[in-house]
């Protein structure tokens, strides 16, 4: 476990916890010290980032959470505050990419589907609304707390792809700035985290394909693609308090991408 433990005594519930930037996170906030629920629909690889943060020796619990279903996140955050008392950090990770299995791009806007496009809505957008709402309560119980929002580069800039996911992300990055206006004064900070490109399951298809990786490559100045722990260093700085005068703000993890 880490030395210099910066989430000491927290508890914190991560979405789409059971792998990529959600799992990624969950190790490096149990390592500093917070108990973790790590919430997600894989009920095989959920428990398994469960056992690493025990064996390490971690407290976490894994919670089966269809984040679109608001009954479920009820149940989910209150089960977490039973099972340890508070809470005091939220990570809504969960996603969809919208993109074909093969990892080629969506259909253009004309030929979109709108089933296709209220999927993608419900899991990035719906999805963080729901978390930002259930978490709230149990923050103010506990004296404040932070909300980290995962969104994207293209919740702040656009391509020729995928809009229903553009249009997610930046339903995330806006009401991220309302929800942290709404509840600053009860010690609740509210901040989005902007990956670029980065390795996770969710992008596997497209980075393990040259044709479709190299161009994303080529965009990224500093010539790699992230790893989720890139980011979940990002949340980390956010979970903690050491960003506790910082609220609905940006955090861009994306290799220089948006800088050109």
């Amino acid at each position: 476990m880490a030395e210099a433990r910066r989430l000491q005594g927290k508890v914190a519930m991560i979405t789409g916890g059971a792998s990529g930037i959600g799992a990624a996170s969950a190790r490096l906030f149990a390592e500093h010290g917070a108990s973790v629920a790590v919430a997600d629909i894989n009920d095989n690889l959920g428990p398994l980032v469960v056992r690493d943060i025990e064996a390490a020796g971690g407290a976490a619990c894994y919670l089966h959470l269809d984040t679109v279903d608001e009954d479920q996140w009820r149940e989910a955050v209150q089960r977490v505050v039973e099972r340890f008392g508070r809470l005091d950090i939220m990570l809504n990770a969960a996603g969809v990419s919208g993109r074909m299995p093969d990892g080629s791009a969506a259909p253009r806007i004309g030929e979109a589907d709108l089933g296709n496009w209220n999927r993608i809505m419900d899991v990035n957008s719906t999805g963080v609304f729901l978390g930002t709402k259930h978490a709230i309560a149990a923050m103010q119980a506990a004296g404040g707390g932070s909300i980290i929002n995962i969104s994207s580069i293209y919740g702040i800039v656009g391509s020729v792809h995928n809009a229903a996911y553009h249009a997610s992300k930046g339903a995330v990055r806006t009401f991220t700035k309302s929800a942290a206006a709404q509840y600053a004064k009860d010690g609740i900070r509210v901040n989005s985290v902007h990956p670029g490109y980065v390795d996770t399951p969710m992008t596997e298809a497209v980075h393990s394909n040259p044709e479709l990786a190299r161009p994303r490559l080529d965009e990224t100045p500093m010539g790699r693609f992230g790893q989720p722990v890139d980011i979940a260093n990002g949340c980390l700085f956010l979970a903690s308090d050491e960003s506790g005068w910082m609220t609905g703000a940006e955090l861009v993890i994306d290799g220089g991408m948006t800088a050109v």
